[in-house]
Order: structure tokens, then C-alpha cells, then sequence
């Protein structure tokens, strides 16, 4: 399996690439197509095997379609995270793969 066959969307495509990302860990290739499709997910995974990034991407992905009009201050993502340190991960995941978008 490939990023590609994810559904994400181009900008997305193009961040993994110039991270050079080369396939979807397991966590990431199962968690991806949920989040996409407007699941709820609970999922648990070793440190290390790309938790982040599963729920991150499918997010970016959908902030970073046309398709979906926003207006004005709407909340568009909320993650919510047990520490500051894992607060500080996410984040620095998010920048990242929002500087090609």
C-alpha cells in the first residue's frame, strides 16, 4: 500500500513526499481511510509507529479541500492531547505538513 492510495489530498501527497514518506505504517494505512470516511476511532500502537501522523493527515487533508466551505471562525479541528509534551509533538507534526499547503 502507498500514500496515494489513502485518498488524501494533493498538498498532503506532495508534504509526504518532500518528508519523504514512502509507505503508510500499519496504524496509519487502517486509521486513515476511517478518519476520512467520518469514523470514530480508538486505536493504540507502539511509540514510534506513526499515531500522529494517522489521525494528523486525514485532517489536513480535509482542511485542505475546496470541497469544504468554512465560515469565519468555525472550529474546524480540535485535538486534544494528555500533556504539553504530546500537545507540542502534534504540533510541530501539523507545521510540518501545513508549509506545503
Amino acid at each position: 500500500m502507498k500514500f496515494n492510495d489513502l485518498n488524501l489530498s494533493d498538498p498532503i501527497l506532495r508534504s509526504l513526499k518532500d518528508q519523504n514518506y514512502k509507505k503508510p505504517t500499519p496504524i496509519q494505512a487502517e486509521v486513515i481511510p476511517a478518519v476520512l470516511n467520518n469514523s470514530d476511532i480508538m486505536a493504540a500502537a507502539q511509540t514510534g509507529t506513526g499515531k500522529t501522523a494517522a489521525f494528523v493527515l486525514p485532517i489536513l487533508s480535509k482542511l485542505s479541500n475546496s470541497k469544504y466551505k468554512y465560515k469565519g471562525h468555525q472550529l474546524r479541528a480540535l485535538i486534544v492531547t494528555p500533556t504539553r509534551e504530546l500537545a507540542a509533538q502534534v504540533r510541530e507534526r501539523v507545521l510540518i505538513h501545513t508549509a506545503n499547503i
